[in-house]
C-alpha cells in the first residue's frame, strides 16, 4: 500500500522539483525566465504552453504556488489515480493553449493556471459524483482553497486571471467528462 501511494504522487514531486531548479538557475544565474511564458497568439509564445508553468518571477510567487501543487497534485493522484495523470496534464496543456488563444498580450507565468485547473476539478468532481468520498474532498478544497474565486477577476494587471478562469474552466470541464468513470478501490 505504501509503495503505490510513493508511486502515485511522483508526477507533482517531480514537476515541483523541476519548477524549483528552474528558479534557482533563473536566479544565480541572474537571468530572466520570463520570456519562455505564455505570450499569447504569436509563434514565440507557443512555446509557453510547456514552459510558462514552469516559470517563476520571484520568491513570493513561486512559494504561492508550491503548497498548494503539491497539495491539490498529490490529492488528485493519490484518490483518482485512474484518471490523475490526464487529469494533471490537461490541466496543464489546455489551460496554457486557452492562454495562448485568449489571454492579454504579455507573458503569462507560473503554475496558477495548472493548480486552479486542480483546485476546480476537486469541487467540480465532488459535485458531479455524488460519492461521500469526493463530496468530502470538495468540500475540504473549498475549505483550503475557496478564496481562488478571487484570483479569476481581473483586479491586478500583472497577474494572469486569464490563467486562473481558463485553469477553473478546464478544471470543471474535466470533472465533467470523467463524472462516471469507475473508483479503483
Amino acid at each position: 500500500m505504501y509503495t503505490k501511494y510513493r508511486a502515485d504522487i511522483i508526477y507533482p514531486l517531480r514537476l515541483t522539483f523541476v519548477i524549483w531548479l528552474v528558479f534557482t538557475i533563473q536566479f544565480y544565474s541572474h537571468i530572466d525566465f520570463g520570456f519562455l511564458g505564455i505570450y499569447p497568439r504569436t509563434l514565440e509564445g507557443l512555446i509557453g504552453i510547456l514552459t510558462g508553468p514552469l516559470i517563476h518571477g520571484n520568491a513570493q510567487h513561486i512559494l504561492s504556488n508550491t503548497i498548494p501543487l503539491l497539495f491539490l497534485g498529490i490529492t488528485i493522484f493519490v484518490f483518482y489515480n485512474r484518471i490523475a495523470i490526464w487529469v494533471f496534464a490537461n490541466c496543464y496543456l489546455l489551460t496554457g493553449i486557452l492562454v495562448w488563444m485568449f489571454g492579454r498580450s504579455f507573458y503569462h507565468i507560473g503554475a496558477s493556471g495548472l493548480i486552479y485547473g486542480l483546485a476546480f476539478f476537486l469541487i467540480s468532481f465532488g459535485l458531479f459524483r455524488k460519492d461521500f468520498r469526493s463530496l468530502a474532498i470538495s468540500i475540504i478544497v473549498v475549505i483550503l482553497y475557496g478564496g481562488l474565486i478571487y484570483g479569476m477577476l481581473p483586479t491586478v494587471s500583472n497577474i494572469s486571471w486569464e490563467s486562473h478562469a481558463f485553469g477553473a474552466f478546464v478544471g470543471i470541464g474535466l470533472a465533467f467528462m470523467y463524472r462516471n468513470t469507475p473508483r479503483l478501490d
